[in-house]
């Protein structure tokens, strides 16, 4: 029997503990929209296509030249277009572009499973109109620190340059000047399997930040590296930012644009809360599943401390999103899941994904319980001698989409009180006859 179906089995209990009340009566939840300033690019693919069109000049790219186009598993607004823009712009220099998965063990660490990573993020080879080379096969340059080895695409090789896209953004993970950007592309992304499970078993030895360091000088001296187009996103997850970074400047403006990065991503209207629901989590979301940088929630073993961002007493987990490909990493870092995520859930993919990124915790089973309902009950009852209507508690739908959340009375003036905010009128959150949390309403 599968390892999921006897966790559901054992998700049914037949009476709950004597303090957990199941007619328990929840606080009102008050609508709240927050409405950053719009400051996005409404066409990023014309910058996309300017600027590789400028880099070409300066980069050695001749006609004829064959040139891999990285691209990783995380979703970025407009992704599709700024990928077909930039081969677009290539193939117009005479050059052939070719798209390489560019993540790591992603995809269940096979080449299959990352070109359908790509397709369900929009991109293939018609609408790129360029060929997807998916191997997960990888070479060996050399080594880092005299004694990590560094691994690296073999399809890249094969070819005459690559430039790597990919969005710069804080990390799940660790913090510092170098986080989610074109190094960690090289370092891990472009090491397919192979090259990111050695370097995340060496980070518990060397750091994040200085190994990231080391693997880039490797690969930049060893690889044809061109350029990388950095992206941006604001608060709204829009594209706000895309520009060239060339190899004798990369790590510098990689800083530079990460703090651009960390300076507008969107965080929730509280710094705390007694309990955080979260309706879904999955890699379509974020690599951690649910981000740390939003939740606070990091618990292995090389993480940073998160908890200066938010800290919740409890976290209940609902739902696993289905652009997600089972991969319900992250998990472990709640207290309460649903069957209804479990049921979802591929554990194979999970653990290779936890097992990879040395992330023991997020690959752990939590406590499972049978719907909505009871794990976010379960969440109440567990905070100590607290009457619900005196819970803090917040309901947002993914660490991703923070623009709409849910909050109790009890923490709705710590709102008003906040930043710019809209609240609307009170409601009582109402499940259906599965204990299916239904949908709040938004704020108009």
């Amino acid at each position: 029997m599968d390892i999921v179906d006897r966790m559901l089995q054992l998700t049914l209990p037949e009476k709950y503990p004597d303090f957990i009340d199941t007619a328990m009566d929840f606080p009102p939840f008050y609508p709240v929209r927050q409405r950053p300033p719009g400051n996005g690019i409404k066409d990023a693919a014309v910058l996309v296509y300017n600027s590789v069109e400028a880099a070409i000049d300066v980069s050695g790219i001749g006609k004829g030249d064959s040139v891999g186009l990285c691209i990783g598993s995380r979703g970025i607004a407009q992704l599709p277009q700024m990928v077909r823009a930039a081969c677009e712009s290539l193939r117009r220099a005479g050059a052939e572009p070719v798209l390489i998965p560019a993540m790591g063990s992603h995809g269940g660490a096979s080449g299959e499973g990352q070109a359908v990573v790509l397709e369900k993020l929009g991109i293939t080879e018609q609408s790129a109109g360029s060929p997807v080379r998916s191997s997960v096969e990888v070479e060996r340059l050399g080594t880092a620190f005299g004694e990590v080895p560094v691994y690296f695409s073999r399809d890249v090789l094969k070819l005459k340059h690559y430039i790597c896209l990919n969005r710069i953004k804080p990390h799940t993970k660790f913090r510092g000047p170098l986080e989610s950007g074109i190094h960690k592309m090289l370092a891990v992304g472009l090491g397919k399997h192979a090259g990111a499970s050695v370097f995340h078993k060496w980070v518990l030895k060397y750091g994040f930040q200085d190994l990231l360091r080391e693997f880039g000088r490797v690969i930049l001296e060893k690889t044809n590296f061109s350029f990388g187009i950095a992206v941006v996103e604001n608060s709204r997850d829009e594209p706000m930012a895309v520009e060239t970074l060339f190899p004798q400047s990369l790590e510098e403006d990689e800083a530079r644009l990460l703090a651009l990065a960390r300076e507008h991503m969107p965080s929730l209207p509280v710094r705390e809360a007694d309990v955080l629901i979260i309706g879904e989590i999955g890699k379509a979301v974020s690599g951690a599943g649910m981000d740390p940088n939003i939740t606070g929630r990091a618990r292995d073993l090389g993480e940073a401390d998160f908890s200066e961002s938010f800290k919740a007493g409890r976290i209940a987990l609902l739902d696993l999103c289905r652009d997600s490909d089972g991969n319900a990493v992250g998990f472990g870092n709640a207290d309460f899941v649903t069957a209804r995520l479990l049921s979802r859930m591929d554990y194979g993919k999970t653990v290779i994904n936890a097992l990879t990124g040395i992330s023991v915790y997020k690959g752990s089973i939590p406590v499972c319980l049978p719907n909505d309902r009871m794990a976010i009950q379960a969440c109440f009852a567990t905070l100590g001698p607290i009457p619900p209507a005196r819970v803090r508690a917040i309901l947002i739908r993914n660490t991703l989409c923070l623009d709409e959340c849910w909050v109790s009375e009890a923490l709705a003036g710590e709102v008003l009180a906040g930043r710019e905010t809209e609240v609307g009128e009170p409601f009582h959150i109402e499940f259906d006859r599965s204990g299916c949390l239904i949908r709040p309403r938004m704020v108009p």
